[in-house]
Formats: C-alpha cells, sequence, structure tokens
C-alpha cells in the first residue's frame, strides 16, 4: 500500500525559523542573515505564505480595524462624540493614555485564546509607544498620526504572532540584557519597516475610509507586510 506522509505539525513546521532566530539572538543580533532566514522561512514555510501569515493574525485584524475606525471617528466628530457611541464619555479629557486604556476593553476585549491575548498584548505596547512617537492628544489626530497609531500596533501585533509562533521562551536570549534589548529591537525595527512600507504602499488616506472600508485596507495591509518582510528576509539572508 501506497504511504501517505502526514501533514508536518504545528511543532515542526517552526523549527528552522526557530533555530534561525536562536543563530540570531545568541549573536546578540549581528548576525543579520539568521534574522532574515528566520522571518522570511516563518512567511514562507511555517505560515504557508502571506495570505494565511495574515489569517493568522485573527483577533489582531478585528483589534486593529476598531483601532483605526475609532481614530478616524474621533478625528471627524471630535473625541468626546467617539467616546460617548461607546459609552465611555467619561474618559473625554483625560490623558491619551488613559483614553485608550479604557478604550482596551472594546477594541480588543479579554479572552482566554493565545490569539486574543496577542491582540490584547499589541495594544497595551501600542499605549506605551504613544509619548515616544510624540502623539500626546487624542483630539485633532493628523492622517500622519492616525497612521502612526496603525503601524505601531500591527508592528506589535507581527512581532508578537511570530515569537508566539517560533516559541520564543524556547530561544535562549543572550543572558546580557544589553544584548538581549538590541536583539528585540532590531527584530521589531525590521517589522516596523515592512508594516510602514506595506501601509505606504496602499497609498490611503486612511482618514477618508468608510467603517466598511476599513477592514480590507487592515487585511491588506497585515498581507502585504508579510509579503515585503519575507522579501527583506531573503535580502538579509543573502547578504
Amino acid at each position: 500500500p501506497r504511504t501517505v506522509n502526514p501533514m508536518p505539525g504545528a511543532s515542526d513546521r517552526f523549527t528552522a525559523p526557530r533555530s534561525n532566530f536562536s543563530r540570531f539572538a545568541s549573536s546578540g543580533g549581528s548576525d543579520r542573515r539568521s534574522l532574515g532566514r528566520a522571518v522570511s522561512g516563518y512567511v514562507s514555510k511555517s505560515a504557508g505564505g502571506s495570505a494565511r501569515a495574515a489569517q493568522r493574525m485573527g483577533s489582531s485584524r478585528g483589534a486593529g480595524a476598531g483601532l483605526v475606525r475609532f481614530l478616524n471617528d474621533a478625528s471627524a466628530n471630535g473625541v468626546r462624540e467617539a467616546l460617548r457611541t461607546l459609552n465611555l464619555e467619561g474618559l473625554a479629557g483625560r490623558p491619551i493614555e488613559e483614553v485608550f486604556a479604557g478604550l482596551a476593553d472594546y477594541i480588543c476585549p479579554e479572552g482566554g485564546t493565545i490569539d486574543e491575548g496577542i491582540a490584547r498584548d499589541a495594544f497595551i505596547e501600542t499605549i506605551a509607544d504613544l509619548a515616544a512617537a510624540g502623539i500626546t492628544d487624542v483630539d485633532g489626530l493628523t492622517p500622519a498620526q492616525i497612521q502612526t497609531v496603525f503601524e505601531l500596533y500591527a508592528t506589535h501585533a507581527i512581532e508578537a504572532r511570530i515569537c508566539n509562533d517560533i516559541g520564543t521562551k524556547a530561544v535562549t536570549l543572550p543572558a546580557d540584557p544589553r544584548a538581549a534589548e538590541r536583539v528585540e529591537a532590531q527584530l521589531r525595527e525590521f517589522i516596523q519597516r515592512g508594516v510602514s512600507d506595506a501601509v505606504n504602499a496602499a497609498g490611503v488616506n486612511i482618514q477618508s475610509l468608510t467603517p466598511d472600508a476599513v477592514t480590507g485596507f487592515v487585511n491588506d495591509v497585515y498581507q502585504s507586510a508579510f509579503e515585503i518582510l519575507q522579501t527583506m528576509g531573503d535580502g538579509e539572508a543573502a547578504a
């Protein structure tokens, strides 16, 4: 009888990206070829291509869309009105970090799944980045600022998804805290470049999107970002 080879299971399809990422980590961030191989292999082989990688972003796609819709609503109708539609009017006039923290349950409700956890963690990380990105006032957000907030969110979400899949807990980060920070910062900067290129390539003024059009835009950006990350990864691996 003909033997049928089983499809590789979840555990072994991440083996190559995991070992490449381990090499990158143990180099303290200097082995960019291994970073490139890890990211490219993750998208092309482990996830099964950019479209499937984007599908793996489940809750983070919904959360990204909810975030963009809220920011567009706040920019068009004022933050008080946008908050009132969510029964969060009490947050009007509060610092932006408090407004965002109050939005967390609406944009990424706490759930039991890893997927929901990733979406929420990415949102919390985004709040922590707002001040450094120069975004201090939720009233009068410019299209560029809305784009920045969305890029921050998508970057954190993709980073968390990749790290969860390739199991950074199984990857030993360098014992030297500065080297470990360098490794994490390089991965984030790499992903951020891919996300930013994807958003810019879409050529859309985010503020002009209708609420219905936001979902398609967010899905397209995730897929395009993974395509770009695979290409960037191949470039680093060949450098």
